[in-house]
């Protein structure tokens, strides 16, 4: 199960204390596939049991992972049967490199999938979004528009700014925000994603604009970590506090 960690899994698998369904205390070796509505049994847990505690931990965090991985349903009684006969060292249904194979073609055709959705939906956002008539868009479709203005200088891709922000993504979730920890961000210009830099270059010290980013412009095909998907366009509202 190695390729599991290509998907941003810490852990391939967990310690079941005891028997984890009614089904367990006869292991079947057929391949007839199972129903995917097939729920295994809930126990009541000692979770004073430092195994058992760590064991429930276990399962939450694969699953949880498995679910940012794009995975919304599971076939339990399969799942725990692999786990089972691979913590027993039992012969599996499938080898090594089989799993390996179906994990890394499902995920991919996941991924897929997401990836699509996601260009298709900034792309649709963009388009309407540009039809308003307080937002301007740049000629490499970067569009803003002002929340506050200001008079004053404007910093060069070369300056190093100080500002605030807040970034979401077109469904409203916020993955970054410095007015949140308290402390507004530095950096330089020319160390930042492309619609930034162009962005901050267009405000003046003490402006406030919200930015509407292409996902060309911000953190492209690859997206960033787990919370910036791949092909997301993104929207900032930042306020420029000064030039350093």
């Amino acid at each position: 199960m190695k390729a599991i960690y290509k998907y941003g899994l810490v852990i391939l698998a967990f310690v079941f204390t005891g028997n984890v369904s009614a089904q367990d205390t006869k292991k079947s070796k057929s391949k007839k596939k199972k129903s995917q509505t097939e729920e295994i049994t809930t126990m009541a847990l000692n979770m004073n049991d430092t195994i058992t505690k760590v064991s429930y931990a276990l399962g939450l965090n694969i699953v949880t992972n498995l679910k940012q991985q794009g995975l919304d349903t599971l076939d339990q009684a399969a799942f725990a049967q692999g786990i089972k006969e691979a913590m027993a060292g039992d012969s599996t249904l499938l080898t090594d490199q089989e799993s390996n194979q179906v994990l890394q073609a499902y995920f991919a055709e996941i991924q897929q999938k997401q990836t699509e959705m996601a260009s298709k939906e900034g792309d649709a956002f963009l388009a309407n979004n540009a039809k308003r008539p307080e937002v301007t868009v740049t000629s490499t479709g970067l569009q803003f528009e002002v929340i506050k203005a200001a008079e004053g200088p404007k910093p060069v891709a070369t300056d190093q700014v100080t500002v605030h922000y807040r970034g979401t993504l077109l469904n409203g979730k916020q993955f970054d925000s410095s007015y949140d920890r308290g402390q507004p961000a530095t950096f330089g210009l020319n160390q930042v994603i492309p619609g930034w830099t162009e962005g901050v270059q267009l405000m003046s010290v003490g402006s406030t604009y919200r930015f509407y980013i292409p996902y060309n412009l911000a953190y492209g095909e690859k997206g960033a970590g787990a919370d910036i998907p791949p092909y997301s366009a993104l929207i900032f509202d930042v306020e420029l506090i000064k030039i350093n």
